[in-house]
């Protein structure tokens, strides 16, 4: 039974504590769900700690540090994380897909997902039909076959374009 008051009485703390940090958070961090996210995971440190942690005052000012060096942490990471992309991260542009790339697309998008997802497995990451398998779970037997089936699909469809829609060279 002294279990139950234990979490009774951590509820009703988290119930009456959890919207005033929050605000106290908010008005430190000036981002409202950065400062639901680390009041909440503060929360979850303190019922870890539920057998060493104490009610009253000390409970709260314990969250609330507890909250406050999270987001300072995290704070430190993505800072630190920007700067580096600054510091590494050249401009390049980024070409469009090409005209090809739309119509292979296109293609794809025609055939039942499994033969799609095979012949794009297979001919565009390279991977072995043995590959495949471990990486879907699908047997040998079923991807060779949707292999076979989706580049019929594909040959058919190119093959009722015209021949100025598609540049057989790239």
């Amino acid at each position: 039974m002294a279990t139950s008051t234990a979490e009774e009485e951590f509820d009703e703390f988290y119930t009456l504590a959890y919207p005033r940090l929050v605000r106290q958070l908010y008005a430190m961090t000036g981002d409202l769900p950065e400062a639901q996210d680390v009041v909440q995971e503060a929360f979850i440190k303190a019922w870890s700690r539920q057998g060493t942690f104490t009610s009253g005052h000390s409970q709260e000012a314990w969250i609330r540090t507890t909250a406050r060096r999270l987001a300072v942490s995290r704070f430190r990471r993505m800072r630190r994380g920007v700067q580096l992309i600054q510091r590494h991260h050249e401009p390049r542009h980024a070409e469009g897909p090409s005209p090809e790339h739309i119509a292979l697309v296109e293609a794809l998008r025609t055939l039942p997902k499994k033969q799609r997802d095979v012949v794009v497995l297979h001919h565009l990451c390279d991977l072995s039909v043995e590959q495949i398998g471990a990486e879907t779970g699908w047997p040998a037997g079923s991807i060779r076959v949707w292999l076979v089936r989706g580049r019929l699909a594909l040959a058919r469809h190119f093959s009722a374009l015209p021949d100025q829609k598609v540049n057989h060279a790239g």
